[in-house]
Order: C-alpha cells, then sequence, then structure tokens
C-alpha cells in the first residue's frame, strides 16, 4: 500500500467528532467505505482504547487508532480523518488531537511497512499540521507521499 495512492473513500476532511469515540468511529467508517474493513473492526478500535488508554496519541495532534488483525479486515488499508476542531483522548503530552490514522491489516507482519512509511512522513515535526489543514484530499496524498524509505 503506498500512502499516495490513497483512494478518496479513506480521506475525510473537516469531520466534525465531540469525544475521542466519534474520532475513531469517523476513521473507522472510513476504512469501512473503502472497503477495507466491517464495522466490526471500528468497534474493535473504540476497545482497543477503552482497555489500553490514549497511547495510541503517538505524537503531537495525531492518533493512529488500530486493532489486531482479524476477520473483520477485508485487506490491509490506511484511513485519514481530519478533524474540525480537535479532541481530546486523554494522552498527558500529545491532546488534542487533529489527525486520525486507522491503520487495518491481515497480518501481524503487513503494518511494518506502512508503519515505517508513516514513520518517515511524520517524522516531519509539520506533517501533522499540513496534513490538519489540507483544504484537499490531493494535499492529504502530497503530504503522504513524502515518505521516503530507508537507503
Amino acid at each position: 500500500m503506498r500512502l499516495e495512492e490513497l483512494p478518496d473513500e479513506v480521506i475525510v476532511l473537516g469531520a466534525h467528532a465531540c469525544d475521542w469515540r466519534d474520532a475513531v468511529h469517523l476513521a473507522g467508517d472510513a476504512l469501512v467505505a473503502g472497503g477495507v474493513t466491517t464495522d466490526a473492526y471500528t468497534e474493535r478500535m473504540v476497545q482497543v482504547v477503552e482497555e489500553f488508554g490514549a497511547y495510541i496519541v503517538i505524537a503531537p495532534g495525531l492518533a493512529l487508532a488500530h486493532a489486531r488483525p482479524g476477520p473483520d479486515v477485508v485487506h490491509d488499508g490506511l484511513a485519514v480523518v481530519t478533524l474540525d476542531e480537535p479532541v481530546a483522548f486523554g494522552h498527558p503530552h500529545n491532546d488534542p488531537v487533529e489527525v486520525v490514522l486507522a491503520l487495518a491489516v491481515t497480518s501481524n507482519e503487513g503494518h511494518v511497512t506502512v508503519l515505517a512509511d508513516l514513520a518517515n512522513v511524520f517524522n516531519d515535526p509539520t506533517a501533522t499540521r499540513s496534513i490538519a489543514q489540507a483544504a484537499t484530499v490531493g494535499r492529504v496524498r502530497a503530504v503522504l507521499g513524502q515518505a521516503r524509505p530507508e537507503p
């Protein structure tokens, strides 16, 4: 999966969430719209946060929602949701969140390459804000396309 080639259905700009659960549901809905997962996966992503807390808020303003591989994952995929107003997830340092990524993989090994690409993108401290302020899906793809494989 190439980050800069995500389909339109999995990129949602300026969505409104009342709280972190809404934000995760928006990202899950984008995965479902893209044919990546079923609704059951969205519920599992919420359960992960309920069980383990806000560790999914991996950087200031950025959450990476996910759950283990399961039968509710149709194929590997990623969704990107920007929020019209940031929401708190309960992270002591990285709240509030303005960009929610949702990652779904079919195997435990499937996420390694995507996570490496995401790390390359978000090593740039301006990436989250650039995505949060993106007015077009194309702009989100352009920021995500900045991932460069390690030599």
